[in-house]
């Protein structure tokens, strides 16, 4: 199943087209595309069973954030071997946490602000959640998402690690606009195998990430079980599940996002997200 949201109103993509839930469902399910996680078993089951009604073409240019409103957002790094041999530290023994604040959601094709000439990229799986999650062990994780979706990272590296210690690690990566998600959410049955996926970017036709989500440190049912046991995890929260090398930070010379690039996002099998970028007005 694959999910999303076009015009602010949640869709379900068949072969025909974009099938509007709200429609066609008479009314059972929203509109909302983040009120939709509350109902998430019934919704599953409603949209296996092929619902008819009216259909509209996908259109990319109209498409929003699939979860515009996750009651929370959770961040892992260091979560590729790659990227923490780039950043010079050691292998993490538990998944470092951080959290990106949900007013820094977007959509897969906006154009973003930048408030500084130290913002980079982060390519990054996205893991939205479907049920209430608490206590689960990783052999049960799989059960408890509703999807996966296409993320970036967006950091700004002077906010993120101007001293004096600790790092504003979650101020530096939630400026507006600064964790796009999309273009769409996909149902874990629609992968041959969720937990191996490609996953990179370019920037302005550059490759500057290429890796498999087999990869991570920290697999997708560890991390969920690692955060529900520390607290109780939301239907519609986000996991961005960490970002591997190529960081335009470490990079000699540095490679970071200015307002003449355009930055292209792709995981295998869920699509790709495409974003512009300006320079911030002043702030007064």
């Amino acid at each position: 199943m694959r999910i999303v949201n076009q015009h602010n109103r949640l869709g379900l993509i068949t072969a025909a087209g974009v099938v509007d839930v709200n429609t066609a469902s008479g009314g059972r399910f929203p509109s909302d595309p983040s009120a939709i996680f509350a109902q998430w078993r019934k919704f599953r089951q409603w949209a296996l069973e092929a619902p008819d009604g009216p259909v509209t073409e996908l259109d990319a240019t109209a498409l929003g954030p699939p979860v515009p409103r996750p009651p929370q957002v959770f961040a892992i790094g260091l979560n590729y071997r790659d990227h923490a041999a780039e950043a010079g530290l050691e292998l993490p023994a538990t998944p470092q946490v951080f959290t990106k604040f949900p007013g820094s959601v977007t959509g897969p094709t906006t154009t973003i602000d930048l408030p500084s000439a130290a913002v980079d990229f982060e390519a990054e799986l996205v893991v939205v959640i479907g049920l209430p999650t608490r206590h689960v062990e990783s052999e049960n994780a799989w059960s408890h998402v509703a999807g996966l979706t296409i993320g970036q990272d967006l950091s700004d590296r002077v906010v993120q690690l101007k001293p004096p210690a600790p790092a504003q690690f979650s101020l530096g990566k939630s400026f507006a606009g600064f964790a796009p998600i999309g273009p769409v959410l996909v149902t874990p049955d629609e992968f041959a195998d969720p937990d191996d996926l490609e996953i990179g970017c370019t920037l302005s036709g550059e490759q500057m990430q290429k890796a498999r989500t087999s990869d991570f440190i920290f697999s997708i049912p560890d991390i969920i079980a690692y955060l529900s046991a520390v607290l109780p995890l939301f239907p519609g929260d986000l996991i961005f599940t960490g970002t591997p090398a190529g960081v335009g930070w470490a990079r000699e010379p540095k490679r970071l996002i200015t307002a003449r690039d355009e930055l292209l996002t792709y995981v295998e099998n869920i699509g790709h997200m495409r974003h512009r970028f300006r320079d911030a007005p002043p702030s007064r």
